[in-house]
């Protein structure tokens, strides 16, 4: 029966949703997960470069796993694909474009796409690709997955509610009072099962300006390129709606330690490479090296000439 009156709850938005036609699931783990099962995928060749996450979805769901390398192209590096093997293939900071899906589908044949770090970045028709939202908007799950490919399992919805007070508590304080519970939700995926999105992030990301976000992330990007494209070792292009900018310099882990002091927080997005990676593989100094500059929408320029000009004097190149 359904409730009239009493207090009122959060609104419901009625925006038009970006990938309101994929399968909105609960995270992008889940998503990996229901390729698994429902293109029945018994070897899965990964990227050295990439948090365990995703080699742990691929064991529990009793997949085959080894490793390729990739290039400061981002590209896969002399990949031979066994017969019923998928190769998965990161969209790095959105540095893949779509014609380049396109040549590694004709190449490969089974390929997986992670678009985690490309939510702008339109689907390939014909190519299982995955998005997740919580790297790009103030959500605690979501994920969205194109395919042709059904799961006949019965899932449920996500309830998410009960773990959104650290993006709450992140809006109106500081960060780093909240971390613990940001760090507990991003752990709590690990064995959640496959479910549908929850009402309440859905609902979020219909009161979203897309347009707005992908706007400003864009320009924030495209400004650090410009001040960075001299001494970035990547060559870079310029995506819709980036992820972060990967600033690829000499000292970076150190740099790193020293804009934490300044409150600048930059991330080392797959700490995991340092355990499957020797120290003379690219894929560790990479790790280690690159800055993920943060261009979100939630700054402009003047943040972007601030945190460049704090990283240019700590680097010693102001």
């Amino acid at each position: 029966m359904k409730e009239i009156g009493g207090y009122i709850e959060l609104d419901t938005y009625t925006g038009r949703m970006l990938h309101e036609g994929a399968l909105a699931l609960n995270c992008g783990r889940n998503a990996l997960a229901y390729l698994i099962r429902s293109r029945n995928i018994s070897k899965i060749c990964l990227p050295y470069f990439l948090c365990s996450s995703v080699m742990n979805v691929c064991k529990k769901e009793n997949a085959d796993v080894r490793f390729y390398s990739v290039g400061c192209d981002f590209l896969p590096s002399d990949v031979d694909i066994e017969k019923n093997e998928w190769l998965y293939v990161v969209n790095y900071y959105g540095q893949i474009s779509n014609e380049q899906i396109l040549d590694l589908q004709t190449k490969y044949k089974n390929i997986i796409v992670d678009n985690a770090q490309a939510y702008f970045q339109m689907p390939v028709s014909g190519v299982d690709i995955l998005y997740t939202c919580r790297k790009y908007f103030g959500v605690a799950d979501g994920a969205f997955l194109y395919t042709d490919s059904v799961l006949n399992d019965d899932i449920g919805t996500d309830e998410s509610f009960d773990r959104m007070r650290f993006l709450l508590g992140r809006y109106e304080r500081t960060a780093s009072e909240f971390y613990k519970e940001y760090s507990e939700n991003n752990h709590f995926f690990a064995d959640e099962p496959i479910k549908k999105i929850s009402r309440l992030t859905k609902n979020l990301l219909h009161g979203i300006d897309y347009e707005f976000v992908r706007q400003r992330r864009t320009e924030n990007f495209t400004y650090l390129d410009d001040k960075f494209k001299s001494i970035n070792r990547l060559d870079l292009s310029i995506p819709e709606g980036a992820f972060m900018y990967p600033l690829y310099i000499e000292n970076g882990a150190e740099i790193r330690k020293k804009l934490q002091a300044e409150k600048i927080y930059i991330p080392t997005l797959w700490p995991d490479v340092f355990d499957v990676c020797s120290e003379d593989q690219a894929e560790y100094d990479m790790a280690k090296s690159i800055l993920p500059l943060p261009v979100d929408q939630r700054y402009d320029t003047g943040d972007m000439e601030y945190m460049t000009d704090r990283l240019l004097t700590i680097a010693g190149m102001d």
